[in-house]
C-alpha cells in the first residue's frame, strides 16, 4: 500500500470528491478521518485510497475501513509519517474540508476468503487494526465463528486507538469476543507486553484469550507489519496450521499493510 503519484490525464475516472465530517486525533501522531463520500460498496475488511491534489500532481495512498459496510461515512484510520507526501496533509485536515476518495474498494482480507472454524484469531499491528475493527461492526460476522479473538499489538499504550468502540463490542458480545491488548514499549497494566509471535509462541496470549490454536478448530487473519506477519506465521505453522489459498484452503489468511 505504497504512496503512488498519478498525474495522468484519466486520474479524475474512479475518484469522487469526498467532504471531511469529523477528525480524531489518537495522538500526536495517529488519527482518524470520517469522510462522506459516494463510493461503491464495499465488504468489511476491504480497503479504499485517499488522495489530495500536490503541485498538479494526485498523491494518494490505501487506508482500510474502519467502519462497517452498513454504515454510510467511511472511516480511515491513519498514522502520520513525518516525511510522507499525504499523512501530514491528511491530519491537517478538519470538518468541511475536501479529500480525493477512489470509487471502487479493494482488498481479500474479508470473511468471505476465510474457512470455517469454530474460533477465529485476528492479529493486528498498528493502524491495521482497522479491517477486522470493520468487521467486528458488521452484524452478520457474528453467525460465522462461535468465538472471536482480537490481538491489537503497539507499540505505545497511546497507540491503542477505538478502545471505546471495542469495549463497547465487548460488551455487546461478551461471550464471543475476546481481547488481547499487547504493548512492546511501555509497561501497561491492561496489556501484555512484548511482540506477537513470541507471546503466541509461549502460549501467554492464548492463555490471555484463555482460547486454544489448533488446526482443527481455529482460523486465523493476520494484518501489519511484514515482519510480525512473518514471523507470526511461522510460530503458526510450527503448531500445525497452515496457508489458507485459495486451491487449498488452510488456517491463516494474511494481509501485508506496507
Amino acid at each position: 500500500m505504497a504512496t503512488t503519484n498519478d498525474a495522468s490525464p484519466q486520474t479524475s475516472r474512479g475518484w469522487v470528491q469526498g467532504k471531511v465530517v469529523e477528525r480524531i486525533d489518537w495522538n500526536p501522531r495517529l488519527f482518524s478521518l470520517k469522510v462522506s463520500a459516494d463510493t461503491d460498496p464495499f465488504v468489511a475488511g476491504q480497503f479504499g485510497k485517499l488522495a489530495l491534489e500536490q503541485q498538479g500532481e494526485r498523491v494518494q495512498r490505501a487506508y482500510s475501513f474502519v467502519n462497517p459496510p452498513e454504515q454510510d461515512t467511511l472511516e480511515f484510520l491513519a498514522v502520520t509519517v513525518e516525511e510522507g507526501e499525504l499523512s501530514p496533509r491528511l491530519q491537517d485536515l478538519s470538518p468541511g474540508d475536501e479529500v480525493m476518495v477512489a470509487t471502487r474498494p479493494n482488498g481479500f482480507l474479508t470473511l468471505d476468503e476465510v474457512p470455517a472454524g469454530r474460533e477465529l484469531w485476528m492479529f493486528a499491528t498498528g493502524t491495521a487494526v482497522g479491517p477486522f475493527l470493520s468487521i467486528l461492526q458488521s452484524e452478520d460476522c457474528w453467525e460465522r465463528y462461535e468465538t472471536f479473538v482480537l490481538v491489537y499489538a503497539v507499540r505505545h499504550s497511546d497507540d491503542l486507538a477505538y478502545l471505546p468502540l471495542i469495549e463497547a463490542l465487548l460488551a455487546k458480545h461478551p461471550q464471543q469476543l475476546r481481547f488481547v491488548p499487547i504493548v512492546s514499549r511501555d509497561d501497561d497494566p491492561n496489556a501484555l507486553k512484548g511482540r506477537i509471535p513470541e507471546l503466541l509462541k509461549s502460549g501467554v496470549i492464548q492463555q490471555r484469550a484463555d482460547v486454544p490454536i489448533a488446526p482443527a478448530r481455529s482460523q486465523t487473519m493476520i494484518c501489519g507489519n511484514p515482519e510480525m506477519i512473518r514471523d507470526t506465521v511461522e510460530v503458526l505453522e510450527e503448531m500445525g496450521l497452515r496457508k489458507n489459498l485459495r486451491r487449498t484452503p488452510g488456517q491463516i489468511t494474511v494481509e501485508k499493510y506496507w
